[in-house]
């Protein structure tokens, strides 16, 4: 019997997601370390971009709609600098994912400020995760198509953690980021 699964998921181990990213890093130049830090402040573009709306729709001034545009064209420009090829929603799934990310980390952090350690905890872990899934479709490391779920929250049949796609994800991204960094 051939063990050989052409649909197989296509980071089933550490070392071939490694191997991966250093292919692109000489491939590409890519710096991940600095593209993280670019990721956090494209964030925050997000973040300013909501901010201008309600301020402006709280206060009834619409010069605060006005910002937007600048914001965004910004965060646009920059998120090119991360995103260069996309297929489909891409884009947009990404632009999202990381603002729901940075949603989550900060209602994680004022759950920690009231001393509610396991939601906030809880919290971070899905932000991690939202932000692992981010750079898993960007960094093209993943197929969509080739996630299978075979048992509660084990990706493939050779999963004996049972960690889960997004907990295996967010390790394998980690491990990835934390390599990159000179």
């Amino acid at each position: 019997m051939n063990n050989t699964n052409n649909n197989q998921n296509p980071i089933k181990n550490l070392n071939e997601f490694i191997q991966k990213v250093d292919e692109m890093k000489k491939r590409e130049k890519m710096d991940l370390s600095s593209d993280q830090d670019l990721s956090i402040a494209i964030m925050n573009l997000v973040s300013i971009e909501e901010h201008f709306f309600f301020t402006g729709a709280k206060l009834g001034k619409p010069e605060y709609y006005d910002m937007i545009k600048d914001v965004r064209e910004m965060r646009k420009e920059l998120l090119k600098k991360i995103i260069k090829e996309y297929e489909g929603e891409v884009w947009c799934i990404s632009k999202h994912l990381l603002a729901a990310s940075m949603r989550l980390m900060e209602v994680g952090t004022k759950q920690l400020g009231m001393n509610k350690k396991e939601e906030a905890y809880d919290l971070f872990g899905k932000a991690y995760n939202l932000y692992s899934l981010f750079w898993g479709l960007n960094m093209k490391l993943l197929n969509v198509g080739d996630i299978k779920k075979i048992d509660d929250k084990a990706i493939n049949k050779n999963d004996t953690e049972k960690k889960g796609f997004m907990g295996k994800l967010g390790e394998l991204v980690k491990k990835a980021i934390d390599c990159c960094i000179e």
